[in-house]
């Protein structure tokens, strides 16, 4: 496992167990070329963190600062291994803490982007999503989940690309923001009411 663009290119990451699913290099090259034009100078923040791939590949590729949310031992350490090989202490925070506790507890506007990359399977991920409908923590909430894990794009109007059995869903504040400021109530015929008449005094 590799950074694959920036100023730390080609650098080798240390991995976890194998029992923690990494997100592929190809996954993540193309996941981070995305967002090209929203990293310079960003404040990332990478819930389930793992190695911290997703962080450190945004700062090779112009993010400012990076902070980790991660609390399985074995990640940590390949996390800490991998901050210290490539110098990034200065920009980064390693918090040892559950991630859905640690995304609850954030202001709005707290991070530019947020990477999620919770385990397949479980429901870890729609939590993450569902404080993020309620409280923009960051700018761009960015997601990786299996193909068929069904997240609520209509309402939030997330964009997804697949990559084999992956999935990569960009979610953004401001076009939530829009969405919100451009609702209308709707009319009598659209709900199927009839309107009262006003009451006599």
């Amino acid at each position: 496992m590799r950074i694959v663009a920036g100023k730390h290119a080609g650098r080798q990451l240390t991995s976890p167990a194998k029992r923690i699913r990494a997100t592929a290099e190809n996954v993540r090259d193309r996941w981070l070329g995305r967002l090209k034009d929203d990293l310079e100078g960003a404040r990332v923040l990478d819930l389930f963190a793992g190695s911290g791939a997703l962080g450190l590949e945004a700062l090779s590729r112009g993010a400012a600062s990076a902070d980790f949310v991660e609390n399985a031992p074995e990640a940590l350490h390949s996390l800490k291994a991998n901050v210290a090989a490539l110098r990034e202490k200065k920009r980064t925070r390693i918090f040892k803490r559950d991630a859905i506790i640690f995304a609850e507890a954030l202001d709005e506007d707290a991070y530019d982007i947020a990477f999620v990359d919770a385990p397949y399977g479980s429901r870890k991920l729609d939590r993450i999503v569902a404080t993020w409908a309620v409280c923009h923590f960051a700018q761009i909430l960015s997601v990786e989940h299996a193909r068929d894990h069904v997240l609520p794009n209509d309402r939030l109007r997330g964009r997804t690309r697949f990559s084999g059995e992956t999935g990569v869903t960009i979610f953004r504040a401001a076009i939530v923001e829009a969405l919100h400021a451009g609702a209308r109530p709707q009319t009598a015929s659209e709900t199927g009411t009839r309107p009262q008449a006003p009451s006599k005094r």
